[in-house]
């Protein structure tokens, strides 16, 4: 925070390479958890786990909420991916989260149950931050659904002016699929100019979002190198910087300049929509339907990851009860 850090994030990967980092601190939290709770399943204790992990890291970030008003200094706590496909349990869990720091912010994946969590969740007051999330029409599923539900919120009379949800671009991992297809198919497209894929996308949503006038605020994430952040700047954006990248931030001599608004040179947009058509969906407006947002190869490929990361930190919670 001392460097001018005003969030974290957080999702089933990352929660696992944060209690490998450092087992010394979490290994003994995970005992005490398994003590309180002797009858629990293996994957509820995992998740006791990771709301202990979450409610420390809320408390590192609440004198930056508190400074700030609570406009800043949040954490972002993803719910259980293996409810991607629930509405209903999304939306019972993210309200438990409250419970947990007055500065959470509930992460939402940017397929159809969670596009309606989204709205629901803003029907109630709680910020959420879309996640899963690579193509403009997934943001855009979100970011109205935000709208309806703080439509309703209103209507309801609940205070939601200091509400202002999230909606993330996972800007190198449409870059990643893209890269993959490319590998698959051969496709005959400069391997540098696959790198400015996400950014596209990004600098479009963002022209768009500020048209339209959504109140949610894109964020990029997942980078890959430093143009995904010093292509990415301007207002009503957050950039969800790494802590590598933040320290070649630090060390390059890169100047940060306005840049979000300056466009993608128009051959690389030309050649990346002629030859993927997973650009086309994720480029255009109307490229994906909402059902189609779950098979989006980039969804897929994430979700499995996410579902992986949970399975690894329930196979961590096992190690420890047998011993």
């Amino acid at each position: 925070m001392q460097a001018g850090a005003t969030g974290a994030t957080s999702n089933p990967v990352l929660v696992g390479q944060a209690v490998e980092a450092a087992p010394q601190t979490w290994e003994p939290v995970l005992d005490e958890i398994i003590a309180r709770h002797p009858a629990a399943r293996e994957d509820e204790l995992a998740w006791h786990w990771i709301a202990a992990v979450a409610k420390r890291a809320a408390g590192v970030l609440l004198s930056v909420f508190e400074r700030s008003g609570g406009r800043e200094g949040f954490l972002c706590l993803q719910t259980d991916p293996r409810h991607s496909r629930d509405t209903a349990r999304m939306v019972e869990q993210a309200r438990g989260f409250m419970a947990y720091a007055p500065n959470l912010a509930v992460k939402i994946p940017a397929v159809p149950a969670g596009v309606q969590a989204i709205e629901e969740l803003a029907a109630l007051g709680i910020r959420t931050n879309a996640t899963v999330c690579f193509s403009l029409p997934q943001a855009i599923a979100c970011a109205a659904a935000a709208e309806r539900g703080l439509a309703r919120a209103r209507r309801d009379g609940r205070n939601v002016d200091e509400v202002r949800p999230w909606v993330t671009l996972m800007v190198g991992r449409l870059d990643d699929h893209l890269k993959r297809v490319q590998t698959r198919d051969g496709t005959a497209v400069a391997p540098e100019w696959l790198d400015w894929a996400g950014i596209a996308v990004f600098k479009r949503a963002h022209a768009l979002f500020r048209s339209r006038g959504y109140r949610s605020v894109l964020l990029a994430a997942a980078y890959r190198h430093p143009g995904h952040w010093s292509e990415l700047i301007g207002p009503d954006v957050v950039l969800s910087m790494p802590y590598k990248f933040w320290n070649d931030f630090e060390a390059s001599d890169l100047e940060p300049r306005l840049s979000v608004q300056d466009p993608v040179d128009a051959a690389i947009v030309e050649a990346l929509t002629h030859s993927f058509a997973d650009f086309r969906a994720a480029y255009e407006p109307d490229g994906l339907a909402p059902e189609g947002f779950t098979a989006y190869g980039p969804t897929l490929h994430t979700l499995h990851q996410f579902l992986a990361g949970f399975d690894r930190l329930v196979h961590v919670v096992r190690a420890r009860l047998l011993g």
